[in-house]
């Protein structure tokens, strides 16, 4: 917070007026001053002793001390409503204003919230395992198939641990294997050619972080998205770290990756048994991890199950469909 003092002349009178500028940190000032400025009017509205002007970040106000006061209280609490739910609404700025609201509580089971507003919770028994798995355990395998939502859970409990400033970064990882077709070699930088890779970490980074905050901690490492290839060497320490699709790692690059844990550090590994893209000749490493590591004290296994599909409804059925397929084939195999 910033404060100045401005002195009005109109003779023979003094005015002293104070002027103080505060910084909105961890939003989106968009979200804030509503669209079209429409929450930013409302509060104008709200003080009209007050000259209120904002630009990008900051807010400057100047005027009555006392609304003043009243005001830096108020601005504070809305800051960490949208914070806490990534939304706000103008029956919130009144209940915050007019003091009807002294504390915002997060509801039971909900991990964060999308920036549409939506709570982001377990949505089935296997999911809430792996939650209560996260809570109980330092590092933890969740696996299944496609669309039961381990990768975009596994980033709502690192978003919500960067929140509450258990951990000071998220390292997210993915081993640079391509899924049954050859894109030879891709244009531009190192980041160009890897980004296709890490497409699905970044959709779900975007639905629960402000954009603006999203680049910005990503410009200041605060969240780092890096190929499998890159970790070694490295010590991962005050992180959630997770390495999604990790069927698709070898048993030398996850044994490289799972020592790589540092001190306050936890770590999320995924993956999908039956997406393997690995030449048939290469045993998948999550396959060995899960073999070696199972009964490992702070380590917990989730397994995830078509039961546990969130995706279109036609997701499910396809993942039956294939599991059918699977089994009549390898029973014919063995006839």
């Amino acid at each position: 917070m910033h404060k100045s003092i401005i002195i009005c002349t109109f003779a023979p009178y003094y005015i002293y007026m104070i002027e103080k500028h505060i910084v909105l940190e961890d939003i989106d000032p968009v979200v804030f001053y509503g669209i079209g400025n429409q929450h930013l009017q409302m509060l104008r509205a709200l003080y009209p002793k007050l000259r209120i002007v904002a630009r990008d970040n900051v807010i400057r106000i100047l005027g009555d001390e006392e609304q003043m006061a009243s005001f830096e209280e108020a601005s504070e609490k809305l800051r960490q409503h949208i914070v806490r739910f990534n939304t706000l609404r103008e029956e919130d700025i009144l209940d915050i204003v007019k003091g009807h609201r002294t504390k915002d509580e997060v509801a039971d089971g909900v991990v964060v919230y999308s920036m549409s507003g939506r709570a982001i919770k377990a949505r089935s028994e296997n999911q809430q395992k792996l939650i209560d798995a996260y809570a109980e355990n330092d590092m933890v395998f969740a696996v299944g198939p496609a669309g039961t939502g381990k990768t975009y859970l596994s980033i709502a409990l690192a978003v919500k641990a960067l929140k509450e400033k258990t951990a000071k970064k998220i390292i997210l990882s993915r081993p640079a294997v391509e899924a049954g077709e050859k894109l030879g070699f891709l244009p531009g930088d190192m980041k160009d050619k890897i980004d296709p890779y890490l497409q699905p970490l970044y959709d779900a980074l975007e639905d629960m972080l402000p954009q603006v905050k999203l680049q910005d901690m990503m410009e200041k490492h605060v969240i780092q998205i890096a190929p499998l290839a890159f970790m070694r060497g490295r010590t991962l320490s005050d992180a959630v770290v997770i390495l999604d699709e990790a069927q698709n790692t070898t048993p030398q690059q996850i044994r490289m990756f799972l020592t790589r844990m540092g001190w306050n550090t936890k770590m999320i590994i995924t993956g999908d048994m039956t997406q393997i893209d690995l030449p048939k000749s290469q045993k998948s490493g999550l396959v060995e991890a899960l073999h070696i590591l199972n009964g490992v004290e702070g380590i917990g296994i989730v397994e995830l199950n078509r039961k546990d599909i969130v995706r279109h409804k036609l997701v499910t059925r396809i993942v039956n469909a294939y599991e059918r397929y699977d089994k009549e084939t390898n029973s014919e195999i063995v006839k």
